[in-house]
């Protein structure tokens, strides 16, 4: 299990930027040679460009050039050339054991000339992580925006054991961020009508068009996306950390960007962040020995999870009405429990039944309607 750490450091950028754009460079000479010889091959790229790369970058520590070496190749096999990665003056550089060290808070950078030692400012809620886990390496990075320097800290320590607990189906949409199949529900009303008042204030600055207009419309950006990202926090901390829940059934929604909808549809499916809401559940579910697992979306909406009926007049927008049996519940509800059966249906087809219990069944002859 893996957590990174980010920082704001002062680092001395006539030393760090100059280091980071031969760096960029050093990352693309390997991808433009591996490319050429269709290979991604370490000790072949090491034979054929250290030396010349050395000579033409002489200030550049020669272990650094090696972790970028490294890098490159190793983003090269992860798409088996189906995607060229390519970096940018200011990207990222990657540091390793070979290029930094960490005692403690105090942090040693590989750089142009000496090495560069600066003390780090970690928050308390941070310390365990220091004093507990083992460190692997860093990322310096660069906000052309703000002038500032990051370090992001990577550690790792031992897998929790399991939890065990029950399976619970989690449906997620525009009007409610996520509800589960015992029946919570979580709005997006809040987020929504933030998401309404930004879009209005960029149509209005966009007509607009002045300098300080496009300088408004970046800061409303980074306020936007700073306020989801804390309420896909907040709300994937609750989901986690329900008592008795072993495993989280989310919908597979890698291709709802995809399908074919309404303009106004798609501008809010492309505004939001189901991807980023499922990564925080997803990792803070592991630190507490839980597991976030998919099932295929299809007809999750439009089944009776009752009689198992499948008809999409069976619901109009909140409401769900099976036209078979009779039975009538919140549709998100619903499709909740339809995720989750449908998962543990697919387990015990392929013989990797789960290890725990179900959400008990709604047999309370409730009618929910929103």
């Amino acid at each position: 299990m893996r957590r990174t750490v980010s920082t704001r450091v002062n680092l001395p950028s006539e030393r760090f930027l100059p280091l980071m754009s031969q760096c960029a460079e050093i990352f693309n000479a390997h991808v433009d040679w591996a490319l050429a010889n269709s290979t991604y091959n370490k000790n072949k790229a090491h034979k054929q460009l250290y030396h010349p790369l050395r000579l033409q970058y002489p200030s550049v520590p020669s272990a650094l050039l090696q972790t970028v070496r490294d890098n490159a190749l190793e983003a090269i096999k992860a798409t088996k050339f189906k995607r060229i990665p390519r970096k940018k003056p200011t990207s990222a550089l990657r540091y390793d054991k070979r290029t930094m060290t960490l005692r403690g808070q105090q942090l040693t950078l590989s750089c142009i000339g000496k090495r560069v030692s600066l003390i780090l400012n970690i928050p308390d809620y941070f310390q365990e992580i220091f004093e507990t886990w083992n460190f692997c390496g860093a990322t310096v990075t660069y906000s052309r925006q703000s002038k500032q320097f990051w370090v992001k800290l990577v550690f790792e320590t031992d897998e929790p054991p399991e939890t065990t607990g029950e399976i619970q189906g989690i449906d997620r949409g525009l009007y409610h961020q996520a509800v589960t199949s015992d029946g919570q529900f979580f709005s997006s009303s809040k987020m929504r009508g933030v998401q309404r008042r930004y879009l209005y204030n960029r149509r209005k600055l966009q007509q607009k068009g002045t300098r300080s207009a496009k300088r408004r419309l970046k800061a409303m950006s980074g306020r936007e996306k700073r306020f989801m990202k804390d309420t896909n926090h907040c709300v994937s901390k609750k989901l986690a950390n329900q008592p008795g829940v072993a495993i989280f059934v989310l919908e597979d929604l890698s291709s709802i960007r995809t399908q074919k909808r309404g303009k106004k549809m798609n501008k809010w499916l492309g505004s939001w962040a189901f991807y980023q809401q499922e990564q925080f559940l997803a990792y803070k579910a592991e630190a507490l020995g839980k597991r976030v697992v998919h099932t295929d979306p299809r007809y999750t909406s439009q089944k009776c999870n009752i009689c198992k009926h499948i008809k999409r007049a069976n619901r109009n927008k909140s409401r769900f009405h099976c036209l078979n049996c009779g039975h009538r519940t919140h549709a998100d509800r619903n499709a909740a429990r339809n995720v989750r059966d449908d998962h543990i249906l697919s387990s015990t087809r392929q013989g990797t039944e789960e290890q725990a219990s179900v959400n008990a069944p709604d047999v309370s002859g409730e009618n929910y309607l929103a």
